[in-house]
């Protein structure tokens, strides 16, 4: 059966390599824009994971509602409390309430790897004529040193020397070239409340990453005085031995405490968005293609079986059955999509490869020329594989039906005429 089934297509060679083409520029098209698009998903995804906590426990930032003060009025009943004109506005609150409580919590659970209390602030750092304005997190660097790979990347001085003393800072090589500033230099540092506090800069650090290095790092306690805020803790940062368990450890904490509690997931909740309309528009891409090259496989199997309606004739009166009429034109099409799809991914697979060889050039705020990140996930080629076959199949099964209904009786008869 195999063998009739191939010399019919061989029979009308330049429809059969068409479709053959179609199903493997539909597969290979599929593989390269997949692994293009999941290997920066991948890249992207590493850098949250790595460069950023798992959990985030900040202070609420809340809406007042027409109730939300009437705890302030001892002894009246929220019922007896009204309005002429109703609370409106934000409660900003800057700090972590009982943020013992948290750390106490965080070292009782297993699932906890490191945590880092942490007080920010917006600040402006001066050297000479030139500013910049930067985040500085306070911090314990033996404790923050799990939360960022700033500790780790250290080209110049020491992370661990912020500890030191109050006025130090680590700063990284973004923030580091936009002020020219050098180490054991000293920057002058601001809040917005006018007085300026002087910082020496004891460690600088690159990761590459333009969000890390245009960062900067002190003491707690540093930061603390900055505010003006003793003792405050703005954030708490937490890491997981499995970080795909943040969020639904993220929602059981929410009971104990009115802090903001999100997982990374959660609040990057965009990104994933994206990432499901890349691949709605991914899947109807190549969807797209691969119709277009069932269509094809559809046209040769339809012209085929009306072609060959005596050799249909003379099969059943050999003795052929319905189902073995059906399995002949049916493998016709399963051979196109398995020789397309099977071409596609090895041709996919060395596309990629190549690609992946590809070094991006350092513009913007890029640091260093990096490879072209490629996704060799086995799930990109079962989807692969899986999509061609499912559109050869389906575009084979009408005209295999169809020549499994023709009668021999029917055939010659519509022959004499």
């Amino acid at each position: 059966m195999i063998f009739l089934a191939l010399r019919h297509l061989f029979a009308r060679k330049k429809q059969t390599l068409f479709t053959l083409s179609g199903i493997f520029l539909g597969t290979l098209s599929f593989i390269v824009i997949s692994a293009l698009m999941l290997g920066f998903r991948e890249n992207l995804l590493n850098e949250l994971v790595q460069n950023d906590a798992h959990i985030h426990i900040n202070a609420r930032d809340e809406l007042l509602q027409e109730h939300s003060l009437d705890s302030y009025f001892n002894k009246i009943p929220s019922s007896h409390i009204v309005w002429r004109s109703p609370p409106s506005g934000r409660l900003n609150n800057e700090a972590v309430h009982n943020p013992e409580k948290w750390i106490h919590i965080l070292q009782s659970e297993p699932r906890v790897s490191a945590f880092s209390p942490q007080c920010s602030s917006d600040a402006i750092l001066q050297y000479g004529r030139g500013q910049v304005s930067t985040q500085i997190t306070g911090c314990i660097p033996k404790q923050e040193q799990h939360m960022t790979k700033a500790a780790a990347h250290v080209t110049e001085g020491r992370f661990e020397d912020i500890a030191l003393g109050t006025h130090y800072l680590a700063i990284g090589s973004l923030l580091q070239k936009h002020l020219g500033v050098r180490l054991y230099q000293t920057v002058l540092v601001s809040t917005g409340n006018g007085s300026k506090i002087p910082f020496k800069i004891v460690a600088i650090f690159k990761t590459n990453s333009p969000f890390v290095d245009y960062k900067s790092f002190s003491s707690l306690e540093a930061v603390q005085e900055l505010k003006n805020a003793p003792h405050q803790i703005s954030k708490i940062a937490v890491k997981l031995h499995d970080h795909t368990q943040a969020s639904a450890l993220a929602t059981s904490w929410l009971s104990f405490g009115k802090e903001k509690i999100e997982s990374w997931d959660q609040l990057y909740s965009s990104i994933f968005q994206m990432f499901l309309i890349q691949d709605a528009i991914r899947f109807f891409c190549i969807g797209a293609v691969l119709v277009v090259a069932g269509f094809g496989i559809y046209n040769i199997l339809n012209m085929t079986v009306m072609q060959k309606r005596k050799d249909v004739a003379i099969l059943r009166s050999m003795g052929y059955s319905t189902k073995a009429i059906l399995s002949l034109f049916f493998s016709q099409g399963i051979i196109l999509g398995l020789s397309g799809t099977a071409l596609g991914v090895c041709f996919g697979y060395l596309l990629g490869m190549l690609l992946g060889t590809i070094t991006l050039g350092g513009g913007g705020l890029s640091l260093e020329p990096e490879q072209l990140p490629i996704s060799t996930s086995l799930s990109i080629y079962l989807q692969a594989i899986a999509l061609g076959l499912f559109s050869s199949s389906l575009a084979s099964f009408l005209p295999a039906r169809l020549a499994a209904k023709l009668s021999p009786i029917e055939i010659i008869r519509a022959g004499a005429e």
